[in-house]
């Protein structure tokens, strides 16, 4: 069984009245779906759950398919109640890693996947971007990532499936862990959440991120725009942000928006590293959006872990389960096998 968390809400934030970022509509997410489903449904029967949602993208997605091949597909949604805001994909995360789910495709950006790290353990993601931040997830037709699910689903020996462990930022209040991020806390002077994302430079005090990347969008790439630090590496970037600065650097902070940031000081984080923040009081920005407010009496803290989720390496494992025959069909007696599956012909 694998699972597809799709945020309705991705790709929809203020950014597309204060920047040139587009909106992806949910009916693109829909087709996403769709294509995951075939995909999936045409070499494989086993179940697949959805997260509900107030669009109903799988009914939508479903009945697509219906109408264009005759065919129904093995689907359902993840049984609870939801309550549409983004504590759905945290809660349909959990559920799916108790259900036993071999992998979850996460349709988002930065902030879903977010989310749905808080709570899927091991079980490893396919992040496909929806979101306006994203750093994190990929690039990639839901055909594809759908084909690689059905790789981690068939995989039992872990022979294909290749899978890379994230970096993760762990935020602690007065000592407790707070929340997480997996690509940047950013520090604001904000007392207020607002719109959530964030999109004014001036308000930027502190950053710390685990990937800098100068071909990024957002956060990462104010620590990108001077210092590259890939998934990869055993490393993060810590930031001071303002007046009198070091040196002021030009940064695609969204889409079509690009601004000078004066950049105070800068230093690389190690695994394990624990900095204990500067600012007195103000918001954290996790992955993008406002989520902790912290006063002057908060004791607040970031620390830099490898404790972040497992993601599906898709190029290596398509190459590997295309190198050990996977996709190949080869006849017998009892009908097709691709990969593996057996698949009978539909008159028998």
């Amino acid at each position: 069984m694998i699972g597809i968390i799709a945020n309705p809400s991705s790709g929809k934030d203020i950014r597309r009245l204060v920047a040139n970022a587009t909106c992806f509509d949910n009916m693109e997410k829909v087709n996403i779906i769709q294509r995951i489903l075939i995909a999936f449904h045409k070499l494989s029967d086993a179940r697949i759950l959805v997260m509900d949602d107030a669009y109903g993208m799988l009914e939508k997605a479903a009945e697509n398919i219906r109408r264009l091949t005759h065919e129904s597909v093995n689907a359902g949604l993840i049984p609870f109640r939801p309550v549409f805001d983004q504590t759905d994909s945290t809660k349909a995360a959990r559920m799916l890693r108790e259900l036993g789910a071999r992998c979850i495709i996460v349709i988002g950006g930065d902030g879903t996947n977010r989310v749905v790290a808080k709570a899927c353990g091991d079980v490893p993601l396919i992040p496909l971007s929806t979101g306006t931040n994203n750093v994190f997830p990929y690039m990639m037709e839901g055909t594809v990532a759908g084909l690689a699910a059905l790789v981690a689903e068939t995989d039992d020996g872990g022979e294909m499936l290749k899978t890379r462990r994230c970096k993760r930022l762990n935020i602690y209040k007065n000592g407790d862990l707070a929340d997480i991020a997996l690509i940047d806390v950013c520090v604001t002077s904000d007392m207020f959440a607002a719109s959530r994302a964030v999109w004014n430079v001036d308000s930027i005090r502190e950053l710390f991120v685990t990937v800098a990347k100068p071909d990024s969008i957002g956060m990462s790439a104010i620590g990108g725009s001077f210092r590259t630090i890939r998934e990869h590496e055993p490393l993060g970037l810590y930031i001071r942000c303002g007046e009198p600065a070091a040196f002021a650097t030009n940064v695609a902070i969204g889409p079509g928006l690009i601004r000078p940031v004066g950049i105070k000081y800068s230093r690389t984080m190690a695994i394990g590293d624990r900095i204990s923040l500067e600012t007195g009081a103000g918001m954290l920005a996790l992955d993008g959006e406002r989520e902790v407010e912290f006063l002057p009496k908060d004791r607040i803290e970031i620390e830099l872990t490898r404790d972040g989720p497992l993601v599906v390496d898709i190029p290596a494992t398509l190459s590997c389960a295309a190198d050990r025959g996977f996709f190949l069909i080869h006849n017998t007696p009892q009908g097709e096998t691709k990969g593996g599956i057996c698949i009978h012909d539909s008159d028998e």
